[in-house]
């Protein structure tokens, strides 16, 4: 049976790593410069191991093995093959597999790719990597098995959730745990650094690579989940602050404070104390978001796999990383002292941290708040987006200035010489804030200089391209930097002139409002392999550009689990989306209408598209360096 297989293999993968830990203790006094052959050969085989492991759990679901309770709980035979396999990370057992194979993966790549480094640093890495991988492996196999049985063995599953049955689930979660963690290796880096006095310039060397890996991953992670909320849970829009959403932005913030402290430690032999702090603050947070997220105690449409009693091992775990970790670092530092000069590139690097920990702190507030109110006054509360936008939007401005003139800055130096150029640039960027303002409509003021300071940015990082042809510039960095300039002003864009408007209609009735025209054409009943549709057919129509268009929303209604889903008709262009779902009303003829006109949207898209690939080409430069 798979489920025998599937335990047998997640045992000796913990029997692996328990020997991991022994023989690498052991090669820790041994007289050779370099690590045992074994150590390798056992690192080699746990990966296998767990990589098989995740491939029995995915075969059990296209097989549909229903003995196995996750398969039971997360599938149903008349699922497309697709959502099957899917459905091995949509739920509180799978995902967690894809946790260990992952820490299993990056600890065996760390060793093999890190051989330039002392052998003392690399054991005591791997030794802190496998602690970690056996509390998830002990977690798994007492107490969330994913091939746990069920006897008898049921004829058909309950399904999957409806609303995980989409192809960017595919890769959301994936990407996602990648960048979560990944985020472990350079923990695990982090406490061996400081067991092993190996630091500075050839520290940062070590995991910068690591760091760019998940950093880049967690973006494209967040885009996928961002993207998937938009068209799948007919929210209508990119970023709503749900606190599941919130969860994967909480190390994100970290994981942009790492990037940027490391290149002061690797130019300076700087900031060593902070990049050590933000190594144990992101892989904590990523478990913080993992332990929210499963105990069920955040209230969100994302959560999907939730217990309590599982929730509280999380907690547990967390709680003794982070004892263990800070009980490290405050033994190994006792006062940190940095001189700095006021306009060097290290204090602008520094400065953008403070952003990054601010952001960080505002959301991680908002996110938590609701938790102890309600057990505090014993009644529910929600921190939506009018808490988050009134207090980010305005420090954005400030950050969007600041990552401007940072890269200008020189090294060491006490001097800023850019000031003429830089007034040319802020009037330029308020020349074209104004052209914005003429041609579409009027702004707040807010809204004005956010425009403003995201210009300035864009403008700012293309002159620094410039520099690049000459032998002098950054790619990597100018375009992440240009690409979030241009995200900050495609969203601002797209808050300031979108069009949303509900109302009820009934089949052949229209709806004026603005310069459109909303016509409830038809109404059909289409049936699918795992759901029917009622699929309803809406023309468009611009009164004022005299063009038209139809949308197809669909009312979804599933058997296996019985649930109802309302999916979103999406017209898609370069300067603009059409967006309409449709829902019914309850012993009525009428349905509610939801139409939005939302600007610019697939360049939002692209722009983290190309905020990550500006990550990705640093990785693949820092890669061709050290090979």
């Amino acid at each position: 049976m798979l489920s025998n297989f599937g335990n047998i293999v997640l045992f000796l993968s913990a029997i692996i790593g328990l020997n991991i830990i022994y023989f690498s203790s052991k090669d820790l006094n041994n007289k050779f410069n370099t690590i045992s052959k074994n150590i390798y050969q056992l690192c080699l085989l746990q990966s296998t191991l767990t990589i098989i492991s995740f491939l029995t759990l995915i075969s059990a679901f296209i097989i549909s093995d229903f003995s196995i309770v996750s398969v039971y709980q997360n599938s149903h035979s008349a699922k497309p093959l697709l959502y099957k396999i899917t459905g091995t990370w949509g739920n509180h057992e799978g995902s967690l597999l894809l946790w260990v194979l992952i820490l299993t993966i990056f600890s065996f790549l760390f060793l093999v790719y890190n051989k330039e480094h002392p052998k003392k640093y690399r054991i005591y890495t791997l030794i802190s990597q496998n602690i970690l991988i056996l509390g998830f492996l002990f977690f798994l196999l007492f107490n969330s098995n994913p091939f746990g049985i069920i006897s008898p063995s049921p004829k058909e599953g309950l399904g999957l959730n409806p609303i995980l049955q989409d192809p960017a689930l595919a890769i959301h979660p994936p990407l996602l745990y990648i960048g979560f963690v990944g985020s472990s290796i350079y923990f695990s880096a982090a406490i061996a650094s400081m067991l092993t006095d190996y630091s500075g310039k050839l520290f940062a060397k070590s995991i910068k690579n690591w760091v760019m890996i998940s950093w880049a991953f967690q973006t494209l992670g967040i885009l996928a989940g961002s993207i998937w909320a938009y068209y799948e849970l007919g929210w209508g829009g990119f970023w709503f602050w749900d606190p599941v959403e919130n969860a994967s932005l909480l190390p994100w913030f970290v994981m942009t404070a790492l990037l940027h402290s490391l290149i002061v430690l690797e130019k300076r032999n700087l900031f060593y104390f902070w990049v050590i702090v933000l190594c144990i603050l992101t892989f904590i947070l990523s478990v913080t978001g993992t332990f929210l997220v499963r105990s069920g105690i955040l209230n969100s449409v994302h959560t999907f796999a939730s217990d309590p009693s599982r929730g509280i091992y999380i907690l547990l775990f967390l709680s003794l990383m982070i004892f263990v970790s800070f009980l490290v670092l405050f033994k190994k530092f006792r006062s940190i002292n940095y001189k700095l000069n006021q306009n060097s590139k290290e204090t602008f690097i520094l400065v953008n941290n403070w952003f990054m920990i601010f952001y960080l702190i505002t959301v991680l507030l908002g996110t938590i708040y609701p938790i102890f109110s309600e057990v505090l006054t014993n009644h529910k509360v929600s921190v939506g987006p009018p808490f988050y936008n009134t207090v980010i939007i305005p420090i954005v401005i400030l950050f969007l200035f600041f990552m401007a003139i940072g890269p200008q800055t020189k090294w060491i130096k006490n001097e800023f010489k850019g000031y003429y150029l830089f007034f040319l640039i802020l009037t330029l960027s308020i020349l074209i804030n104004f052209f914005i303002i003429y041609f579409f409509k009027s702004l707040s003021l807010l809204s004005n200089f956010i425009i403003i300071s995201s210009i300035f940015l864009i403008i700012s990082s293309l002159i620094d391209l410039l520099k690049y042809f000459k032998n002098k510039g950054n790619l990597s960095r100018v375009i992440s930097h240009v690409s979030f300039g241009f995200l900050v002003l495609f969203i601002g864009v797209n808050y300031n002139f979108s069009i949303e408007k509900d109302f009820n209609l009934k089949l052949g009735e229209k709806k004026n409002f603005n310069e459109y025209t909303v016509e409830f054409k038809d109404l059909n009943l289409e049936e699918f392999k795992n759901y029917k549709a009622v699929v309803g057919e809406f023309r468009i129509n611009n009164n004022k550009d005299n063009f038209e268009k139809f949308l197809y929303p669909e009312i979804r209604i599933y058997e296996n689990p019985n649930t109802i889903t309302y999916e979103a008709s999406i017209r898609s262009g370069i300067l603009k989306d059409y967006y309409l779902t449709m829902s019914n009303i309850d012993r009525s003829d009428y349905y509610n209408i939801k139409f939005q006109k939302k600007p610019f949207m697939i360049w939002i898209w692209i722009s983290v598209i190309f905020i990550s690939l500006g990550g990705l080409i640093r990785l693949f430069k820092n890669a061709k360096k050290n090979y």
